[in-house]
């Protein structure tokens, strides 16, 4: 037996508690647990960091990156994973994965250096999963580290020529079905779709609207925003810049809305109506008094289309099915120039007689895929069968806005998402339904370039910097 003195343990070192991945997780765990959306989860978090102490902007930007990457590029992340595992993906916890992700997302999509991003992911792990899951952890997070983020996509993702759509989903972190639906709807080549799927990975501007009659683009304009692109009411700010530090978004007077979410409203407003026929109905001929706002939450196009109405001496009623979501509406009008109304309702079972209106609205529930560079979670959570789920909403919400709106008068059926089952589908099946005809939207768009071949118009983030937003102008007809 050795007589040789033990060497002493080591004392216990207690894991440092880094408060910007301790939130990162929780956002994280919140988003997957709660089936909560990242952009409503993050912001109180980050409140609370400030309020404590805890935070300044940088902490709070580099929060706000590890969530939104993690998420963003959670598919591939994943995939590059299992090649790091000794087991299936599905029989590791959650927590351990969302940990894991972080590590990853901090070695291969930003610039923190590998040993910091490494030694920092496996202390959060000892905090929030213990020491045993820690090294398990710190084995993956070693593994995943001896490549590039290139080198990975070159060893995860199939051949371009094998597998086209499962190539571009892993280097540009889409679902394949979702990157199959976009080609279906964008057309040409690969370098279109290259440009998309890349644009659908940016972090989109922070972009105001001023209310007509409440506010001007030019109060907006403050420190280094811009104006807008598009829309003549919109000013984009600066990366980094806080909409609620503008007097005029803080009184309700401007708001923040994607310039896609503008045009559609503006077209809507500035669509020509058809004469009425004098025999059917009250009113004289081409009246243009009554609009209406048919699924109104959370309340950006009402508001726009109200102030605009406002100005024409016109009225506009805003209908939402959630009661909750009736109150951000009327959150969002309080204050408009001219008369309106919010009502809460369910705009498949009109509280109103058919042909009342002269404009109406239906922004209908989709699968949300035009937004995926504001809620890059939704790539993950969304599948085929969500497609098909939304459909007879979608059909139901056009067909009873095409019978509220007066002969002559116009439909916006407007959409958050490219996919054709959810845009052309649609509007195809309920003009052979009904016989209404299609409006040229694109007259309607001014100096906007590649609106594609009419009458309805797809935006594109990658084309017009804007949100993928889809908008078909109906006008009924008699009979």
């Amino acid at each position: 037996m050795s007589n040789r003195p033990r060497r002493p343990a080591k004392p216990y070192r207690r894991p440092h508690k880094d408060p910007v991945r301790i939130l990162a997780f929780e956002a994280l765990r919140a988003v997957d647990e709660r089936d909560a959306y990242a952009n409503l989860v993050l912001p109180p978090l980050l409140r609370k960091a400030r309020d404590k102490g805890d935070f300044d902007s940088r902490d709070a930007a580099l929060a706000t990156e590890l969530v939104y990457g993690t998420l963003r590029w959670q598919g591939t992340y994943d995939a590059i994973i299992a090649e790091c595992v000794d087991r299936p993906l599905r029989e590791v916890d959650p927590p351990v994965l969302d940990v894991l992700a972080l590590g990853a997302h901090q070695l291969l999509g930003t610039r923190i250096p590998t040993h910091a991003g490494v030694s920092a992911t496996v202390e959060l792990a000892r905090v929030v999963l213990g020491d045993g899951r820690a090294k398990f952890v710190n084995a993956v997070l070693r593994k995943i580290a001896v490549e590039d983020l290139d080198s990975w996509l070159d060893r995860v993702a199939q051949p371009y020529d094998d597998d086209p759509e499962q190539n571009l989903g892993i280097r540009h972190a889409h679902p394949r079905w979702i990157v199959s639906a976009l080609w279906d709807s964008l057309g040409g080549g690969s370098s279109g779709m290259e440009e998309l799927l890349a644009a659908d990975n940016e972090r989109p501007e922070v972009t105001l609207v001023a209310r007509p009659g409440r506010s001007t683009p030019e109060e907006l304009l403050t420190g280094d925003a811009v104006p807008g692109r598009w829309s003549p009411y919109a000013v984009r700010l600066a990366e980094g810049g806080e909409p609620g530090a503008i007097d005029a978004v803080r009184e309700g007077r401007a708001g923040v809305q994607d310039e896609g979410s503008q045009l559609v409203a503006l077209a809507l407003a500035d669509a020509p109506l058809a004469p009425r026929d004098e025999e059917d109905g009250d009113g004289p001929a081409g009246r243009d008094e009554r609009w209406l706002d048919g699924c109104a939450g959370p309340g950006g196009k009402a508001a726009l289309l109200a102030a605009l109405a406002a100005q024409r001496g016109a009225v506009l009623l805003a209908a939402e099915k959630q009661p909750h979501r009736a109150g951000l509406v009327a959150r969002s009008l309080e204050g408009n120039p001219g008369p309106y109304g919010v009502i809460t309702a369910d705009a498949t079972r009109p509280a109103w007689l058919p042909g009342t209106f002269d404009r109406v609205m239906v922004d209908v529930p989709c699968t949300g895929l035009g937004a995926l560079r504001r809620r890059p979670e939704a790539r993950w959570r969304r599948g085929p069968e969500d497609v098909a789920g939304f459909a007879p909403l979608q059909r139901d919400l056009l067909r009873q806005a095409l019978n509220s709106v007066r002969v002559g008068g116009v439909v916006g059926y407007a959409t958050c998402s490219p996919h054709p089952a959810e845009t052309r589908a649609v509007v195809d099946d309920l003009i052979k339904e009904t016989g209404a005809e299609l409006v040229d939207a694109r007259p309607l768009l001014p100096d906007m370039p590649r609106l594609g071949e009419g009458p309805d118009v797809q935006l594109w983030p990658h084309l017009h910097g804007t949100d993928a937003m889809y908008l078909a102008l109906l006008r009924r007809t008699p009979g």
